[in-house]
């Protein structure tokens, strides 16, 4: 499990300030999918049973949260490409939840993970 990082942090900050609700919840999971998206990062990658084992785990606490439509939609697109769990897609699926986040929870929300999905684009590259 990776450490909590400083796009993790703003994403927690975010949700410490929301009032209870679908929104709260919504960035919540976005947190819990960031979560996901810095395991596969790590080098060395964390074993695929392990990877699956938590995307199964994130889908089914997805399932007990209330979401915006949406974001729920994004979110069911982000698991699909979760399951394969490929180093190289990790920025991709962090950057297709940046418009319906933005739409839905506002940009500081949207903010915070385009600024996790760059830097996850640039620890593929190695920069």
């Amino acid at each position: 499990m990776s450490v909590l990082s400083s796009n993790g942090i703003a994403l927690v900050k975010l949700m410490r300030d929301m009032p209870r609700g679908p929104r709260r919840e919504g960035v919540f999971a976005l947190w819990l999918t960031l979560r996901v998206v810095e395991d596969v990062l790590l080098l060395p990658p964390p074993p695929e049973r392990a990877m699956r084992r938590r995307v199964v785990a994130l889908e089914q606490r997805f399932s007990s949260l209330t979401l915006p439509g949406p974001l729920r939609r994004a979110l069911t697109a982000a698991l699909a490409d979760l399951r394969e769990a490929r180093r190289e897609q990790s920025a991709l699926v962090l950057q297709q939840l940046v418009a319906p986040t933005r739409d839905v929870l506002g940009a500081e929300a949207a903010d915070a993970l385009g600024k996790a999905a760059r830097s996850a684009g640039q620890r593929v590259r190695g920069e």
